[in-house]
């Protein structure tokens, strides 16, 4: 059964098109991502759906009676009352659990007084399920019992007494008992802790705006999600446990998002919109692209084959016409009727131009770029982290991860010189000239046009050197003269970038450069740091960059698992470097769990009770242990082989070149030997 289905959609803005003939259908249990580049209309559809904008043509069903979610892009809503406390918040996307409760507190009031004194007997307590409800931290909720026996008709009318039994069994059956547990559970699932669920909404930054915002949606579980840019402003932590939850949610959702690797891990259909129009494919992410391709190299041949034919066929027309018989002329016109029923083909459109990107690189740096020794950092009454030491060596690349808060972008600008450390020491080798990326975009001036602002950086250059670099970065025509001050964070974070590559620079130090970039340009900023010849320190919670760029990966506070504040990992395998990462660190976790089981518990405790996340910290324990021991098993059998081939040959060569029987059942078993030697030699090249 459809949850939603759109049809035939279309939006213009004047006589600017945005969506055209636009047309899905999602199932109740569908997982939809929504892709293609920054302005295409991804957000408009969201707001055609949810019938904020009335459309220029097209219509959007959704099924009856089903519940619509939506989480915008500004997640940083605002509240009627800015000092009620995030829980407080949470519990307000509830109102019909809350009336029920105050309802039935009213009654029991009743009862209360009909029984002769305030302080009599109370509504008698339901047999075990009801209970109060306690939050995620331990702390018992302020949930009202009420009672399922019926009450005495002496103290109370049979109709307050039927009302209060209906009403209380709903409260039961609507999760009554369950929500502000479950409303704790997601706030500390998405950061907030004990102190910050308490902590007045005014008082939150933008970033926490948008988790409170999402917890909202993800406690309620409409029938329908829709979910615009829901990865921004995560850790990667965070993310895991976000992709867990809609992996496993059972309903409808749909979710904007240039997050390739949260796309892949959750969604089942993806819907690309480019040049106006939107396709559904099967699939996350990566299988859509590819599907994409195909269809594209298969309507461009397609096309090709046409033009041909109607070469082929144009050219026989002429050639008759040039006869100028009748007969002639008689094949000619058939000929020209059969090209003009012909349904000819568009040819297919090129794929949105992406940005273009080089970096270039200053004179080679010393083999020893940058040395970290015992650094640390705090401010007043706020410790991020002590005693952490590193050396980077040229041409590595360094993604320094770690959750949101513990200090990654107080690293850089203790790197950069811009903030004093506590203590410790950090120097620069030789010759190191940094170019340097800033998550705020906060070195570009709201006053100046786009033009003007890269030109003043470079005043040496011309004005057609300055235009052609904008147009690299799709600052075409007159979006050169667009101020600052209106640019949208994907603009400001391309005018940033194209700053950075006219300098040259053989250290990059780049702070969350994908933020706000489309995934065309994620993939374009991929393939010139790929190229870049120098050395790379970059914090990044983008995941399926870390997985093909990472050399060395650098967490930031691991926590309880490991000792020290920082943990310091070299990739083996260039291209899977965050998978590595991740398998060597739960591996690591759950051998210190199962060497110390005191620790395993607390460390069960808390994490809130994570026994599932444990168990697979153990398996994959496990795992890699019985991997360790079958390649142990493999280089054992492999001397063992390459022995019995040494001895083979010997005897092949030797006394068995003139008997062609034990010639014929020597060489049967040389070739034996290898082939086996060759699948070992490739498992343990793996």
């Amino acid at each position: 059964m459809y949850a939603i289905t759109v049809s035939e959609l279309s939006m213009s803005f004047g006589a600017q098109p945005l969506l055209e003939k636009v047309s899905f259908a999602l199932e109740e249990n569908d997982r939809l991502g929504i892709i293609g580049v920054n302005g295409c209309g991804k957000s408009t559809l969201f707001r055609l759906i949810l019938g904020e904008l009335e459309p220029t043509a097209g219509n959007v069903f959704i099924s009856r009676g089903k519940t619509v979610g939506v989480l915008t892009q500004d997640g940083a809503f605002d509240c009627e009352d800015g000092q009620q406390t995030v829980l407080e918040r949470m519990y307000q996307a509830f109102p019909h659990l809350l009336a029920a409760e105050a309802r039935l507190r009213e009654l029991e009031a009743q009862f209360a007084a009909l029984a002769g004194s305030p302080s009599g007997p109370a509504a008698p307590r339901a047999s075990g399920a009801a209970r109060a409800d306690t939050s995620a931290d331990g702390t018992e909720a302020p949930v009202p019992v009420f009672s399922g026996r019926t009450l005495s008709q002496e103290n109370a009318s049979e109709a307050a007494i039927r009302e209060y039994t209906e009403l209380h069994e709903r409260y039961v059956r609507e999760g009554g008992l369950e929500f502000r547990g479950r409303c704790a559970s997601i706030l500390q699932k998405l950061g907030f802790d004990r102190t910050a669920c308490e902590q007045p909404v005014a008082t939150l930054s933008g970033g926490q705006r948008t988790r409170l915002a999402l917890a909202v949606q993800l406690s309620q579980e409409p029938d329908i999600l829709l979910l615009d840019e829901p990865t921004n402003h995560l850790d990667i932590a965070t993310l895991g446990w976000l992709e867990s939850f809609l992996s496993a949610y059972p309903k409808c959702f749909m979710v904007i998002s240039h997050d390739r690797y949260f796309l892949d891990r959750v969604t089942n259909k993806t819907l690309l919109i480019e040049h106006h129009r939107a396709k559904l494919y099967s699939g996350g992410y990566t299988k859509s692209m590819a599907q994409r391709q195909t269809d594209r190299e298969i309507a461009e041949r397609h096309w090709r084959n046409q033009q041909k034919e109607i070469a082929r066929q144009e050219a026989y027309i002429a050639q008759q016409r040039a006869w100028n018989r009748e007969r002639n002329i008689i094949a000619a016109e058939s000929r020209q009727k059969l090209l003009d029923k012909m349904e000819k083909l568009e040819r297919p459109q090129d794929a949105p131009r992406g940005i273009r990107m080089q970096f270039s690189e200053a004179l080679a740096s010393g083999n020893d770029v940058l040395e970290v020794r015992e650094l640390s950092m705090e401010y007043p009454g706020r410790p991020l982290f002590r005693n952490i030491s590193f050396l980077v060596h040229r041409q590595e690349r360094v993604l320094v991860i770690g959750p949101n808060g513990c200090g990654k972008s107080t690293l850089i600008k203790l790197i950069l010189g811009r903030l004093a450390p506590t203590a410790g020491v950090i120097e620069q080798g030789y010759h190191v000239e940094i170019g340097y990326y800033d998550q705020e975009n906060q070195n570009l001036d709201d006053r100046n046009t786009v033009l003007d602002e890269l030109w003043n950086a470079y005043p040496t250059r011309t004005e057609t050197q300055i235009r052609q670099v904008l147009g690299m970065f799709r600052f075409t025509g007159d979006a050169v003269f667009k101020t600052i001050s209106v640019l949208s964070g994907g603009e400001r974070a391309r005018l940033t970038l194209a700053k950075l590559m006219l300098s040259r620079m053989n250290l990059l130090v780049l702070d969350e450069p994908t933020n706000h970039l489309d995934m065309d340009s994620r993939e374009a900023l991929e393939a010139a740091l790929e190229q870049f010849e120098g050395t790379i320190v970059m914090v990044s919670h983008d995941r399926y960059l870390i997985e093909k760029l990472a050399t060395r990966i650098l967490e930031l506070q691991p926590g309880a698992e490991f000792p020290g504040d920082l943990l310091d990992y070299r990739v083996d395998h260039p291209g899977r470097g965050y998978t590595e990462f991740r398998d060597y660190k739960a591996a690591r976790i759950a051998e210190r769990q199962e060497s110390n089981p005191a620790h395993s518990a607390s460390s069960v405790e808390t994490s809130g009770g994570n026994k599932e996340q444990y168990l697979k910290n153990k398996q994959a324990a496990a795992q890699a242990r019985k991997q360790k021991n079958r390649l142990e098993k493999l280089r054992q059998e492999c001397a063992g082989l390459e022995a019995e081939l040494e001895q083979v040959e010997r005897e092949l060569f030797g006394e068995a070149a003139s008997d062609y029987q034990r010639a014929a059942e020597l060489d049967a078993r040389k070739t034996a030997l290898e082939e086996r030697l060759l699948e070992i030699y490739a498992e343990l090249e793996n």
